[in-house]
């Protein structure tokens, strides 16, 4: 195959967390998207699942320590045009935590901020408004609210 053939896809992890009515999300300190509120994420590492990449990335980058077992697939988001950088494919965990849980910036966040799910901003990075209206919805939901 040639250059113009191949496709270099990238394998990520997202996570929707949950506490009492309101999801947790970042301020990305870079770019694409710098400034823009996002959920938690980041790529898997070599020899890593997306399923302990969503536990590690919680943990770097909003101090949430989460078991994996306690995540439920929310969905895989491959849409070419999802992200600037090239084509990224993410897997998108859900999480249901305790109402205490409190969280601190870290590693690629700028900040963290707990946000009430019926005031969601328009504008979030990459398509993790559709990430979140999916983990919202239906089946889904039922199980986060089974595990929280």
């Amino acid at each position: 195959m040639t250059d113009e053939t191949t496709e270099r896809v990238t394998y990520t992890a997202d996570v929707v967390c949950i506490r009492e009515g309101e999801v947790l999300l970042i301020t990305r300190g870079w770019p694409p998207h710098e400034g823009m509120l996002a959920l938690p994420g980041g790529w898997v590492d070599p020899g890593e699942t997306s399923l302990a990449a969503a536990v590690r990335e919680l943990l770097e980058e909003t101090g949430v320590r989460v078991d994996a077992e306690d995540l439920v697939l929310v969905g895989v988001y491959d849409d070419p045009d999802r992200d600037p950088r090239g084509r990224y494919v993410s897997a998108a965990y859900g999480v249901t935590v305790p109402a205490d849980t409190t969280a601190r910036a870290g590693d690629d966040a700028a900040a963290v901020r707990w946000v009430p799910i019926d005031r969601l901003p328009r504008g979030l990075a990459f398509d993790h408004r559709r990430i979140l209206g999916d983990a919202l919805s239906g089946q889904r939901a039922a199980a986060y609210v089974r595990r929280g």
